[in-house]
């Protein structure tokens, strides 16, 4: 069975008659006439005719015209769907010029091809401008569908979830990846979204600025205007994504982009996938990376809560100078808990780190020195290493904290309160930032 055998009998109904015209005539086309094909082009797109079938039933139609054996009032059933090109309709055929059937053949064939390729490329042109319609209707449902999702909105969640492949009965795992130089000038992240909640003063955040893509395909800083440059239907997002449903099916993973950053909605039992968007993540992007990786939790609000968890893993990192590139809300439960209490937290950074503002050189080096050496667990060479600088300076610098304030990382009771005081400071930035009423109005 040939494509001008499936093509329905009424969508070229009137191209036999256009062509038999452009043979008697030599007049191609109008603008009617091509605007019909395109109608019919796209016609064929809604009805999931394949491309290729439709040229193929245009093509066929011309052959007998071109030998000189058209009858365009029998060609095709229900001539009338296309218009011709304005020359009389009551016409019956061609008028052949010359004796022979070859000779009418020969001398129509040029207006017949011209008229032809004409018809054709209006057709393809309607085809693909409904491809792209579809295509862009299905995109914007996805980011609206992303954007509801993220944001806990539930107006028939569920059942959209369904045509996007998620279930959302099921737990899910959300994980964030900003790619590098999307930090702020002011210190910390931009907000994941305004319904995010933070921690501390702030609230969550990722960077909303993003990286662009360079010719090589991989994602680069933002432009000196800050300009964000994983985007909707950006390469790189759409090389991920392929990736992922290629190894567990496009009923598994979504992966979008959200205020320029690289989000992966994943089911609870899935843990290989959050490991595969890592790697894919480390290859796609240039050093400076990070991703956040929250909890399971199920159904529509736990995509939510874990969405918010990994930006918060990614805000922690930021804020505690974190050097590993991957951030699991699992392993960060600690902070959040010793913010709720903020009142509490002040009185610690105060008393405990307060007698730092003293020394000379400032606070800085000395907590810089009380991190290097509890991220090594007091190993003081390690520390200098990390820090680049002598033993011998590390220990004078413990030493300098013990005479300030009287606590030693030494003292295994003294190393959890200086160690928590020292965390406390980070997440509250101080000393950047003052602590005490005032900071928590």
């Amino acid at each position: 069975m040939d494509g001008a055998a499936r093509v329905p009998a009424d969508l070229l109904g009137g191209h036999p008659r256009m062509l038999s015209e452009a043979a008697a005539t030599g007049r191609l086309p109008g603008r009617e006439a091509l605007d019909g094909y395109r109608a019919a082009g796209a016609r064929a797109a809604e009805l999931g005719l394949p491309l290729r079938e439709l040229v193929d039933a245009a093509l066929s139609m011309a052959e007998p015209v071109v030998s000189g054996s058209s009858d365009p009032g029998s060609s095709a059933p229900g001539a009338s769907g296309l218009r011709g090109s304005g020359s009389d309709p009551a016409a019956s055929g061609p008028a052949w010029p010359g004796p022979s059937g070859e000779g009418q053949a020969e001398g129509a064939a040029p207006a017949v091809l011209s008229a032809l390729r004409r018809a054709v490329s209006a057709l393809m042109e309607g085809y693909e401008n409904a491809q792209r319609l579809a295509i862009r209707q299905e995109e914007a449902a996805r980011r609206e569908f992303v954007d509801d999702l993220l944001h806990g909105r539930a107006d028939r969640l569920a059942e959209r979830a369904e045509h996007f492949g998620l279930r959302l009965a099921e737990s899910y795992v959300v994980a964030v990846a900003r790619p590098a130089g999307s930090v702020r000038a002011g210190g910390g992240p931009a907000p994941i979204g305004s319904g995010g909640t933070g921690t501390g003063s702030g609230g969550t955040g990722t960077g909303s600025g993003g990286t662009g893509t360079e010719p090589g395909g991989k994602a680069v800083a933002p432009d000196a205007a800050g300009n964000p440059g994983l985007r909707d239907g950006d390469p790189v997002a759409r090389r991920i994504e392929e990736a992922l449903v290629a190894r567990f099916g496009s009923h598994n993973v979504l992966v979008a982009v959200r205020d320029g950053l690289l989000v992966c909605v994943a089911p609870g039992s899935l843990s290989a996938a959050t490991g595969e968007f890592t790697h894919h993540v480390r290859q796609a992007f240039e050093p400076g990376w990070c991703v956040g990786v929250g909890r399971a939790h199920r159904g529509p609000g736990g995509v939510v809560a874990s969405y918010r968890e990994a930006g918060n893993a990614i805000e922690l990192g930021d804020r505690l100078g974190l050097r590993a590139p991957v951030l699991k809300a699992a392993d960060l439960l600690v902070f959040p808990v010793l913010l709720r209490d903020r009142e509490a937290i002040d009185d610690l950074v105060t008393t405990v780190l307060s007698p730092l503002l003293e020394a000379r050189g400032g606070p800085e080096p000395l907590l810089d020195t009380l991190e290097a050496v509890f991220a090594v667990q007091g190993n003081q060479a390690a520390a200098a290493r990390r820090l680049g600088v002598s033993t011998r300076a590390v220990t004078y610098r413990l030493e300098r904290i013990r005479r300030l304030t009287g606590f030693s990382p030494d003292d295994p009771t003294q190393r959890f309160t200086l160690e928590t005081a020292v965390l406390g400071a980070r997440l509250l930035d101080w000393p950047a930032q003052p602590l005490g009423p005032a900071a928590r109005a």
